[in-house]
């Protein structure tokens, strides 16, 4: 009888075994990796029977599957791991990777910015500072500048929608006084009610959710606040800088590091706001077309079969419209040869971005010519900080917001045409976004065998390819 009890199966739904996982303690081990296992059980598959290798369970990603499984510390994580790939109810297991966000520093080196023409800019006093916004023979920005005195500075879409991005990082400072304008908030949520107004599912998220805590607590952080500064600092406003947008709504996601389930969790929130936005044609939800994400695992091999969760995400992500922009290592590596993830992945509504100079060189920065998509300014760029300042931080992390940004600023003056497609077919119309976004680069031929596009990002040369769309020229 023993041995029976021994061999037996304990067989729980993962529902079931969430209140089993919840009472382990969530601290990760001091190894590499945590004592944790992603598994998506197959379509067709709402159970699954565990053997003492697991001790407990919980739903991560419920509309993918996907499950988050606490291994029995006793036993071999990578010998649990096999065993549940070869199961006949999962269609992928891996480990729960610990993820890094990419960290940048103030630039050290002495670079010459060429300062904008202010009188042709917004009237921000440090607009004249933001090189990266403009373009000329000196300066490879993105030429922002040209484009919006000629289509405008960002807001809504064709359809009267508000436009947001995703700031995947360590938290937005919403009170800062250049970005609070332009931060998202939940109108169909009462704030601290500790009721699921709008019901979708979460509770009291006025102003976004936190990955970190699986919760409606807010927290902030110098990088995030920079981050969404580049990418919609409020334009015209006669305060600090702007943004890529003048006119943009940044729904704070913080959950950029620790592990790629917190990650998960993260995007889980962005992909059941925009379902829940589609499905209630706009009463609900957020109309969200891009994430920027600053962080992953460096030297990682996407294509190994070792982290199917990423291209999952970002699949089923793009499938509603949000194209993720990610920033590359800040280490001049091959992507190609090296790896790396997630800009080593190959979902195609992921836009890899690597960091350029002002001028026009490759900093030191990731690339790969079937990996890297193209390059954006990410040196010395002056954007929003902690406790109401303004810095200049330097890296990839600088050069991916451009690229977030900038879909947000070609959904807001993009056609009737490719604006309904969005409704329509948005999986499709984020496709074509990107296809415009890599074929309107400004070509520099330190790039074409660095990068896909073989350039840098262009703004105004991608606007007017937008403004276009479905009209025939």
């Amino acid at each position: 009888m023993k041995a029976m009890i021994a061999a037996a199966m304990i067989f729980l739904s993962c529902q079931a075994m969430a209140n089993s996982f919840d009472n382990f303690a969530q601290t990760l081990n001091s190894s590499e990796e945590s004592s944790e296992i992603i598994i998506k059980l197959k379509s067709n598959v709402s159970r699954m029977a565990f053997g003492r290798s697991v001790m407990g369970s919980k739903p991560l990603i419920e509309d993918m599957n996907l499950h988050l499984l606490k291994v029995n510390p006793s036993m071999d994580i990578d010998a649990v791991l096999e065993e549940l790939r070869n199961h006949p109810d999962v269609a992928y297991a891996q480990i729960d990777h610990k993820v890094y966000s990419r960290i940048t520093e103030p630039e050290n080196d002495e670079i010459i910015l060429g300062p904008l023409p202010a009188e042709a800019g917004p009237n921000d006093p440090d607009f004249a500072d933001q090189w990266s916004m403009g373009l000329s023979e000196n300066n490879f920005g993105i030429d922002a500048l040209n484009a919006w005195l000629t289509y405008g500075t960002g807001g809504k879409d064709a359809n009267n929608n508000d436009i947001v991005v995703a700031v995947v990082d360590g938290g937005v400072e919403i009170t800062h006084q250049d970005l609070q304008d332009n931060v998202w908030y939940n109108r169909a949520e009462i704030p601290n009610n500790n009721i699921d107004d709008d019901n979708n599912g979460y509770v009291d998220d006025v102003n976004g959710w936190n990955g970190y805590t699986n919760s409606n607590k807010h927290q902030s952080s110098s990088h995030g606040t920079h981050v969404a500064g580049i990418i919609g600092a409020k334009g015209n406003n006669d305060e600090g800088v702007t943004g890529v947008n003048w006119d943009v709504k940044i729904m704070n996601v913080p959950g950029s590091s620790g592990n790629t389930s917190i990650v998960l969790t993260a995007y889980k929130y962005i992909l059941e706001q925009k379902k829940l936005w589609l499905a209630t044609n706009g009463e609900f939800g957020a109309n969200i077309v891009s994430t920027n994400s600053s962080f992953g695992i460096d030297g990682a091999d996407c294509t190994s079969g070792s982290y199917p969760a990423w291209n999952d995400i970002y699949n089923e992500m793009g499938k509603v419209g949000i194209l993720s922009a990610a920033a590359t290592a800040n280490s001049s590596w091959n992507i190609d040869q090296v790896g790396d993830v997630p800009t080593g992945c190959d979902s195609p509504y992921l836009i890899t971005v690597t960091n350029n100079r002002p001028d026009g060189r490759r900093a030191s920065a990731g690339y790969g010519k079937t990996t890297i998509d193209l390059a954006a300014p990410g040196t010395n760029i002056l954007s929003t900080y902690s406790n109401g300042t303004f810095r200049r931080l330097t890296g990839t992390s600088m050069s991916t917001p451009h690229v977030a940004g900038a879909v947000a600023f070609l959904n807001s003056i993009a056609s009737q045409t490719l604006s309904d497609l969005y409704m329509n077919d948005p999986g499709a119309a984020a496709l074509e976004m990107k296809r415009i976004m890599m074929e309107t680069v400004t070509e520099r031929e330190n790039f074409k065998d660095e990068t896909v596009a073989g350039g840098i990002l262009n703004l105004n040369a991608a606007a007017s390819e937008v403004v276009n769309y479905g009209m025939g020229n």
